[in-house]
C-alpha cells in the first residue's frame, strides 16, 4: 500500500524488463510509488480506473490499445490522472497525438533517471513536462498548420494580451521569458495564462501550443 503522502505512479510498457527499470528508478524517491504495472494500452485503462494512480508512465509504442488511445480514455474519464508520455523518438507524430489526447508531458525514452523523475513531479504538478522548444519544434512539425481550422470562438473570446501571450507561448517562451519580453512580472503572465487556458478549454502547455497551430495563429519556422 503506498501512503496517501506518495505520488502514485502506473507504468506501462510492453516490455518487462523497462517496467523493471522505471520501478526501481521511482521507489527509491521518497515522495514516489509505483502502484501497478500494465504490459498494454487495455491494461493500462483498466488499472487506472482500478487504481486511481496520480501519474501514468505510458509507454506510446505497443501492440493492441497503443498508448495515444489508453491515453484519451484515461483522460476523458479520469481528468484527475495525469499521463506522461514516453517515445524511443524525439520527434514522433505520436507524441503529438498522446498530446492532443490530454497528455500531461513527454519525455524520450532513453532520458536520465533525475529527468525522468523531475517528469512525474512536474506532470502531477499540473504543469507540461516537455521542453518548450522542444515542444514547439514537435508540434510545428506534424500538426497541420498549412491548412488551419476555422478560429474556434474560444479564441475569438481571448483579450489582445491573451492572443499576444498564446502566440508567444507556442513560439516556445517559458512565462519568466514572455514576463521580460513584455515587460510586466511573471505573476501578471500567470495570470493571463490561466485565463487563456481556460477559455480556449486547454488543460496545459503542451495542448494551449497545438490549438495555436491549429489555429494558424503561428505556422512552422515562424
Amino acid at each position: 500500500m503506498i501512503p496517501d503522502e506518495k505520488i502514485k505512479v502506473l507504468l506501462v510498457d510492453d516490455h518487462a524488463l523497462v517496467r523493471k527499470g522505471f520501478r526501481l528508478m521511482l521507489d527509491a524517491q521518497p515522495d514516489l510509488g509505483v502502484v501497478g504495472e500494465a504490459a498494454d494500452g487495455a491494461e493500462a485503462v483498466e488499472l487506472s480506473r482500478r487504481l486511481r494512480p496520480d501519474v501514468v508512465l505510458m509507454d506510446l509504442h505497443m501492440p493492441g490499445l497503443d498508448g495515444v488511445r489508453a491515453t484519451e480514455l484515461i483522460t476523458v474519464e479520469l481528468p484527475e490522472v495525469r499521463v506522461l508520455a514516453l517515445s524511443t523518438f524525439d520527434l514522433d507524430e505520436n507524441v503529438v497525438a498522446a498530446l492532443r489526447a490530454g497528455a500531461g508531458g513527454f519525455l524520450p525514452k532513453d532520458v536520465s533517471p533525475e529527468e525522468l523523475i523531475e517528469g512525474v513531479r512536474v506532470v502531477h504538478r499540473g504543469e507540461s513536462a516537455v521542453a518548450p522548444r522542444l515542444l514547439s519544434r514537435l508540434i510545428g512539425t506534424f500538426v497541420r498548420a498549412s491548412h488551419p481550422k476555422p478560429v474556434p470562438a474560444e479564441l475569438a473570446g481571448l483579450t489582445d494580451r491573451e492572443r499576444e501571450i498564446l502566440v508567444l507561448i507556442a513560439r516556445g517562451r517559458s512565462n519568466t521569458e514572455i514576463a521580460a519580453e513584455l515587460s510586466v512580472s511573471p505573476s501578471t503572465i500567470k495570470n493571463h495564462v490561466t485565463s487563456l487556458f481556460a477559455k480556449i478549454g486547454a488543460r496545459d502547455r503542451a495542448q494551449a501550443v497545438i490549438v495555436a497551430y491549429e489555429a494558424g495563429l503561428i505556422r512552422p519556422g515562424e
